[in-house]
């Protein structure tokens, strides 16, 4: 027998989707993927169901840069409810515990919130999907079961108190991979001795893409309505999720050899780090890493 052919549209591009409260990612995923009909889909790092916010999914030849975008700085506003720790961290848990807020200022806060700027140390949480002995985390804690995990090394950026109407507060984070926000205000709440969860969560920065590009489910469906033209011009050019990455553009010859797996020079290219590969029409073909002897070698080519 053949192998059975993919459904869907060959459909190529990223779109920046706004997430809503209380859906899945995997399910938002799915359903802007059955609206635009695409033979091929992926999101680029899950939000929880209580976050909302920016969620890029890549569709096409987009998925092969995706993992560029799961590695990249993350952007959040978080608002913060102080006096109780939860099961998961969020609201969505059971309240284990209550404390007093009555001695807790803005100033406190302030304080808190800048001694986890730069870089530390964070244990992953119990609701998480990191994997222990092949079991996701999350599934063991809906079990009752704790295992021990080892802190990771992550970095603040920039941390910064909003608006503050205690027992709640709000605050930007601007973060590296692998920051449990969840985590992140926990812990601010143990410094500041009361405990504290994540009351809401909203991303709004993805490496180079920020909130204000983002298109909710409801433009999305107004674009099918008005047709496939309307629908293709919510998506950006799979290139965009590199914008902050320095350009190459080679000549013909170069781009022959890069596409064959083979290093080149190429004059006046920067001297280290990943790059974004142009042939010599300026089409996108990829993505470079200068290496150790100054040539530009492919690294994921379209």
């Amino acid at each position: 027998m053949g192998r059975r052919r993919n459904s869907g549209r060959n459909v190529q591009g990223i779109l920046l989707l706004d997430k809503p409260v209380g859906e899945t990612s995997n399910a938002a995923l799915q359903r802007v993927k059955r609206i635009f009909f695409a033979r091929k889909a992926g999101h680029t790092g899950s939000l929880d169901p209580l976050a909302s916010g920016l969620l890029p999914i890549c569709f096409g030849s987009a998925t092969k840069i995706s993992a560029f975008l799961l590695d990249a700085d993350k952007r959040y506003w978080v608002r913060v409810k102080l006096g109780e720790t939860t099961t998961t961290g969020d609201a969505e848990g059971e309240i284990v515990e209550r404390r007093p807020v009555t001695n807790v200022t803005a100033a406190d806060i302030e304080r808190a919130l800048q001694g986890f700027r730069g870089e530390i140390q964070q244990i992953p949480p119990m609701y998480s999907a990191l994997k222990h002995k092949g079991e996701r985390l999350y599934k063991l804690a809906r079990e009752g079961v704790e295992v021990a995990r080892e802190p990771r090394t992550i970095r603040i950026h920039e941390i910064g108190l909003g608006a503050c109407d205690l027992p709640q507060f709000e605050f930007e984070v601007s973060c590296s991979k692998g920051t449990y926000v969840r985590t992140l205000a926990e812990d601010i709440g143990a410094v500041l001795g009361c405990g504290a969860h994540v009351d809401g969560l909203r991303r709004t920065g993805v490496g180079p893409f920020s909130s204000e590009q983002m298109v909710t489910m409801e433009q999305i469906d107004a674009a099918f309505e008005a047709g496939r033209e309307s629908l293709e011009a919510l998506l950006l050019p799979v290139e965009r999720a590199l914008d902050d990455w320095p350009a190459v553009n080679l000549n013909a010859d170069s781009t022959y050899y890069v596409k064959q797996g083979q290093p080149v020079l190429v004059p006046n290219a920067p001297t280290s780090g990943r790059v974004r590969l142009y042939d010599q029409n300026r089409c996108f073909i990829g993505v470079g890493e200068i290496l150790d002897d100054g040539r530009v070698g492919p690294k994921r080519m379209l």
